[in-house]
């Protein structure tokens, strides 16, 4: 046994403490702020709530969202799975921390036994009975070195990350349903795009097809027409079938069927209603994440732990007592005389243990290691996710904007490529090739706002946002 774990153990007698370490948050292994640069928008003046102190329906503006998330946190099964398993680390933290109280039992009994004939001294047989009632504990342990209070500290500690875990999976599950419905927006907003854009193309292949049938064009036009047509077709089978797959995504997240009224109705400008969030300060932010804070709380677990390790070095004193009254007859249990008493104290040293306790205390020290290291993984992979978020924050107005100047361009570039090939002042394939850019404009235009609308719902998770 080295110096320093006796005089652990002696500060500890003296102090009333553990032989646990101190623990101290360790350092968060990221720089003391955001990421800056061309991609990053600068921060605001006045940043004075942070995401965590903004609700998720304060977050959501739009009604049918706010629902629909409401019935995902009531059905969802993962969330649910979450719950219990909060259910069940308490009841593990139950049978932990009781150890650290005497367990006080009650016991009333009968002993029976016939003694021989041949063994008796009389040579005949007869039978002994015994009646005894008793209130007494066992083998309650005196924790003198802190190993019951260590190990109820541990289970303590994986209970309350349990919880946390729990917000972190909430907090995913709110980023998940939202981005799932602006999904669903964005997806029938493409597929109407795309049968708006068919219908065109139908009456431009009709056009075509009857000045072939009149001989005032060649067959190109009407075979490029066709073309065109076909492949808005296709585009149309593509995002009905996108459709219906946002559709079950959406309801396997609730967990149930989700009525048709919650369903994202108009274009997805009209469904995005999200609250701009400002980006706060990385050790605020960071040290609030739910994930983060779950993989603290196993950190501080591991710590105790080792104050458990370092106890088995320790003798344990363990007392078993009873009280009560013991009789020969049933009818005398209780009568004056009957009382009795045990009292078995127990001092256990460890003396050879072929070195398993040290083994542990080493087990102990590295578990505490992983986990602070998986803490500071935590730390480092919330710092990217924000600094991530940030960026696409502080770049997708300019894309946006620059996309709808691109749709309104090309749509006026087609307006009067097609006007010019009405007048018969321009070949067909100039006026096709115009209508191919607007519907690709469009259409990266719907993406567009999209990635803007699922960044705020990232950056909001990202910044832990939504378990409140």
């Amino acid at each position: 046994m080295n110096k320093s774990l006796i005089t652990a153990a002696i500060a500890a007698l003296l102090a009333g403490c553990s032989l646990a370490p101190v623990y101290e948050r360790p350092q968060a292994p990221v720089t003391p702020a955001w990421p800056q640069g061309d991609a990053y928008r600068p921060a605001a003046q006045a940043e004075n709530r942070a995401a965590p102190d903004i609700g998720w329906r304060e977050f959501i503006g739009d009604d049918k969202l706010r629902q629909l998330v409401q019935l995902a946190l009531d059905n969802n099964r993962d969330l649910r799975v979450s719950v219990l398993n909060i259910e069940r680390a308490r009841a593990q933290y139950g049978v932990t921390s009781a150890a650290r109280l005497p367990q006080v039992n009650a016991a009333v009994g009968q002993t029976a036994q016939r003694v021989p004939d041949n063994l008796s001294p009389n040579g005949d047989g007869y039978i002994t009975r015994q009646y005894s009632a008793n209130l007494g504990i066992s083998a309650f342990e005196l924790d003198l070195f802190g190993r019951v209070k260590n190990l109820s500290e541990a289970g303590l500690q994986q209970y309350l990350g349990t919880q946390e875990a729990r917000r972190a999976q909430q907090i995913s599950l709110v980023a998940e349903v939202a981005n799932a419905w602006l999904t669903l927006a964005a997806d029938q907003e493409r597929l109407r795009l795309a049968q708006d854009t068919l219908k065109n193309q139908q009456i431009s292949y009709e056009l075509s097809r009857r000045r072939f049938a009149a001989g005032a064009t060649s067959g190109l036009d009407m075979y490029e027409a066709q073309q065109s047509v076909e492949s808005a077709r296709n585009d149309m089978a593509v995002y009905t079938a996108q459709v219906a797959a946002d559709r079950n995504a959406l309801a396997l997240l609730a967990g149930a069927p989700v009525p048709p009224e919650l369903l994202p109705q108009g274009a997805l400008t009209a469904a995005t209603q999200l609250a701009d969030l400002p980006a706060g300060v990385p050790s605020d932010v960071l040290q609030r994440r739910p994930d983060v804070l779950s993989a603290e709380r196993t950190l501080q677990a591991a710590n105790a732990n080792i104050g458990a390790a370092r106890a088995a070095f320790f003798p344990r004193i363990s007392l078993t007592a009873s009280a009560g009254s013991a009789s020969t007859a049933l009818s005398g249990l209780f009568k004056a005389g009957s009382g009795a008493w045990s009292f078995i104290p127990q001092v256990t040293l460890p003396i050879f243990t072929a070195g398993a306790n040290q083994a542990n205390l080493d087990i102990a020290k590295a578990e505490r290691d992983i986990a602070l290291a998986q803490y500071d993984k935590a730390i480092q992979s919330a710092f990217r996710e924000v600094a991530d978020a940030l960026a696409q924050r502080g770049t997708l107005d300019e894309r946006v904007a620059s996309q709808a100047a691109l749709a309104e361009a090309s749509a006026k570039s087609y307006r009067i490529y097609e006007a010019r090939y009405q007048k018969g002042a321009d070949a067909y394939q100039t006026s096709l090739t115009s209508q191919r850019n607007l519907y690709a404009a469009q259409q990266g235009l719907i993406t567009a706002r999209l990635a803007k609308a699922t960044n705020q719902v990232t950056l909001y998770k990202v910044l832990g946002g939504g378990w409140q």
